[in-house]
């Protein structure tokens, strides 16, 4: 499986939610800070947390729970 990537911000209580259940489930990702690159932040900032498999494009919104991480993973 590729490194997922978590799309958030520093101070962002929700990305830390979404990286409490990513941890949980396992998974394998990198957090990318929206604020460092000016494409992702116009891409991102209103959406954030948001988990993205760089192999495929496919993107899980928040919010998302337990339960959908889970079944994001297993169609990785």
């Amino acid at each position: 499986m590729a490194e997922l990537i978590l799309y958030g911000s520093d101070g962002c209580h929700l990305c830390e939610d979404a990286e409490t259940l990513l941890v949980q489930a396992g998974a394998h990702f990198v957090k990318q800070e929206i604020l460092n690159d000016d494409a992702v932040y116009q891409r991102y900032s209103l959406r954030i947390p948001v988990l993205r498999d760089p192999a495929d494009g496919t993107e899980l919104n928040w919010p998302f729970d337990a339960e959908q991480v889970a079944a994001f993973l297993a169609e990785r």
